[in-house]
């Protein structure tokens, strides 16, 4: 996800078109703050006496009460260690609603293929939109199981906060395979067409110049033409800003010339 979806998620969360009854009463008093941006995206565990120490605390916190559960759970959100799956895959059945989030941001962080049934049978079934949202950012780590049509599946039918962690994860499995660029591409340019969500549309675009160099020449072409019809008509800012930062990025001396041409005819700034 592109640095100013991060911080738009950060931000608007509560713009986003979430049901109506989420957190109404099960997490009005327990949800503290999403774990999800708290997870430090492109840090690695260098620290590792650091890391060995919290995972140590974290491991003896999720065999204790909830409060202390907690806790353990938010550590595992951070660092990776085979030792705590045992203890984590349980309590993706958990009836709290924040353990049940914790855990599956968890096992984003720390992926389990023991656990990928269950964490589709949350995203698909799940009643609280914020447990299938971690759900959806969670099984774009696990590229080698059959994630792709459930995770179309939620950027379809789902709320805006899981639709758009669905498009992000939709490019983390479509990476694994050219099959799978394809199919995801085909799909991100659909909901590009129609989200009514612009955070949504702007993190299809993020997706899907990520895809670009894995596609076939025709996607290519689509992409291509997509984005410069988005930079030219689409309402909202920051999806414009998107499109044309994707255009920049893919590097290409023809995209260049053509968006130049747009500058020079005064129908681009």
């Amino acid at each position: 996800m592109s640095e100013v979806n991060k911080k738009s998620l950060t931000q608007g969360l509560a713009n986003l078109a979430i049901d109506p009854e989420i957190l109404a009463k099960e997490l009005a008093a327990e949800l503290v703050g999403d774990p999800l941006d708290e997870i430090e995206f492109d840090s690695a565990d260098t620290d590792q006496s650091k890391a060995l120490k919290e995972c140590e605390l974290g491991l003896k916190w999720l065999k204790l009460g909830p409060e202390k559960r907690l806790q353990g759970l938010r550590v595992f959100c951070e660092y990776r260690d085979p030792r705590a799956l045992p203890l984590l895959i349980p309590l993706l059945d958990a009836p709290c609603p924040v353990q049940r989030m914790s855990a599956v941001y968890a096992l984003g962080r720390n992926p389990c293929p023991r656990a990928v049934d269950i964490l589709l049978n949350l995203l698909k079934f799940d009643s609280n939109a914020y447990v299938r949202k971690a759900t959806a950012w969670s099984l774009g780590n696990y590229s080698d199981s059959p994630v792709l049509k459930p995770l179309i599946n939620a950027l379809e039918r789902d709320v805006a906060a899981v639709r758009l962690w669905a498009s992000s994860s939709l490019a983390e499995i479509g990476l694994s395979s050219p099959e799978n660029s394809e199919i995801a591409a085909e799909k991100l340019l659909i909901s590009l067409k129609i989200d009514s969500e612009p955070i949504v549309r702007s993190n299809c675009i993020w997706s899907l110049g990520r895809l670009y160099a894995n596609l076939c020449k025709d996607l290519k072409s689509q992409l291509v033409e997509i984005f410069i019809a988005i930079l030219l008509q689409d309402g909202e800012p920051s999806v414009r800003y998107e499109a044309r930062i994707a255009l920049d990025q893919l590097d290409d001396s023809d995209i260049q010339r053509r968006l130049q041409s747009l500058i020079d005819d005064g129908l681009l700034i």
